[in-house]
């Protein structure tokens, strides 16, 4: 398998969703313990969801110790200098640009979402910062991710056996916990969504979950409640000025259409040229939000023209900086032969 092919499938296998092959998975990890040199543990349990593996995990009495330093942490590091000492480090560098580097943004924020919400949904009455808390998020360092280790993977692919036991997890099932006695897998989750960019994107449920209830909310990659996506058909500017937090008012803005809320909110244009018109109008404790309108010169098959509203900086002085800014330029330099 080439590069591409290898970056391409491990793609896939981090964005996975649906049942377990709990078959698989399970002679994954048999093959993980016994390429560590332990014995296969002796119950393989199986759990919906990372939350419910937490609290599963922290019932067993008879788990035994973490093996995830044999299992996972150790080869991983030897085979990472077995393939940087075969292609030096230029040629290292290379491979991981052609292979993880790609899936490395986005599956490490996907962890970081995971293991956030976890700890905050086991934290009980102490909050986040309670004891609950602190030991979900000591249980979670236990954890190999499975197929949100996928970067990683994708660079060890095709480079010897190693690892074979923990790809064979990863395609197959979620994050698991390997302990001496014990192995807690999870199924994977039953939905996904993202935006084009990669980030978790959902306006109307939850951009992540699994089917025991655990769920991610986010708008555009930034966390959001599942309360505060059901309030947006119904959004208001009134509404939307009176949130105070700042990051919060930006999706509601995006989700109602900054030119929607320019219109209602009695915006006047401060500026206008050849190029459009600049719109700008002030919110409380944040910026401005500063547009330019620009109508393209070129008709749509009905004879209409469209028009486009581009956010701009909030210190913009005139419509032609505003467009000359979404193109990377300087207002004198940008000379544009039609408006398109």
């Amino acid at each position: 398998m080439n590069r591409t092919t290898a970056r391409d499938d491990w793609r896939a296998v981090a964005a996975a969703t649906g049942p377990a092959d709990r078959a698989a998975a399970e002679a994954g990890v048999r093959l993980a313990y016994r390429a560590a040199g332990l014995a296969a543990p002796e119950r393989v349990l199986w759990a919906p969801s990372p939350l419910a593996a937490v609290r599963l995990t922290r019932e067993l009495t008879d788990r035994g110790p973490s093996v995830r330093e044999e299992v996972r942490t150790r080869p991983w590091a030897e085979e990472r200098r077995r393939l940087h000492d075969a292609l030096g480090p230029a040629g290292w560098a290379a491979h991981w640009q052609n292979t993880g580097a790609a899936l490395w943004d986005t599956t490490r924020a996907l962890a970081e979402r995971i293991r956030d919400a976890v700890a905050q949904a086991d934290a009980g009455a102490g909050g986040p910062d309670g004891p609950e808390a602190g030991a979900a998020r000591l249980l979670l360092l236990d954890a190999v991710l499975g197929q949100h280790d996928a970067a990683w993977l994708a660079a060890f692919d095709g480079h010897g056996d190693r690892l074979a036991g923990l790809a064979a997890v990863a395609r197959h099932a979620g994050w698991w916990w390997p302990y001496a006695r014990v192995a807690v897998l999870t199924e994977r989750p039953v939905a996904l969504h993202r935006d084009e960019a990669g980030r978790l994107d959902r306006g109307d449920g939850p951009a992540l979950a699994y089917a025991d209830g655990f769920a991610l909310h986010a708008w555009r990659g930034m966390p959001v409640t599942a309360a505060f996506l059901a309030g947006l058909d119904g959004l208001t500017p009134e509404r939307i000025r009176e949130e105070e937090n700042a990051e919060l008012r930006r999706v509601m803005l995006e989700y109602y259409g900054y030119d929607r809320y320019l219109a209602v909110s009695g915006a006047r244009p401060v500026h206008r040229d050849e190029t459009g018109v600049l719109w700008r109008i002030g919110l409380p404790d944040d910026e401005d939000v500063t547009m330019v309108e620009v109508v393209n010169s070129t008709p749509e098959p009905d004879g209409s023209h469209r028009t486009y509203w581009l956010r701009v900086p909030p210190a913009t002085r005139t419509a032609r900086e505003g467009v000359a800014w979404t193109f990377g330029l300087q207002p004198d330099v940008y000379e544009p032969l039609a408006q398109t």
